[in-house]
């Protein structure tokens, strides 16, 4: 990033009371401070998995969202947003009922792949209610960046539940 974006970015973070300056440097105010105690609440935990038959990148990253399986009709919508920060695809799954199943399904997707299920499990604790979305790339830069970016559209597209 060049200076100027920087500066513009905190530009926008101080008109919105999110940061301040000081000769010292900048610092989180305290709204700041809630705003991201409260993305981390809800975006708690990430993890990388495997190729695998849900996500077939060279390099695939998982993020949840707590209480989110409301926040998705198909996961087309995280799919596409991932696409924008340069990933390949992207699977979005839902924690129900103690498994993991695609939107609008009831099945366990991961029934037949232990290995995985039990990675998701390790890597991000999932509760009845999560959502999960799956970013794959071919760099694992991109992969875990176009998952986050999804994670934070779907939070400001879809409030808190």
């Amino acid at each position: 990033m060049g200076e100027g974006a920087v500066k513009t970015m905190i530009m926008h973070l101080k008109e919105e009371s999110m940061v301040d300056s000081t000769k010292s440097g900048t610092f989180l105010t305290a709204k700041g401070k809630n705003f991201i105690k409260n993305i981390l609440e809800i975006i708690f935990a990430e993890c990388d998995i495997k190729k695998c038959q849900i996500a077939q990148g060279k390099f695939n990253h998982a993020v949840i969202l707590k209480n989110y399986a409301f926040a998705t009709k198909t996961g087309m919508e995280q799919r596409d947003y991932t696409i924008l920060y340069g990933a390949s695809g992207a699977t979005t799954l839902l924690y129900k009922d103690d498994r993991f199943v695609f939107p609008n399904e009831s099945i366990d997707c991961l029934l037949n792949d232990q290995k995985t299920k039990n990675m998701l499990l390790a890597g991000i604790s999932p509760k009845n209610g999560d959502m999960i979305i799956i970013a794959s790339a071919s760099d694992p830069f991109v992969a875990e960046i176009a998952a986050k970016n999804s994670a934070l559209w779907t939070l400001a597209t879809h409030g808190k539940p």
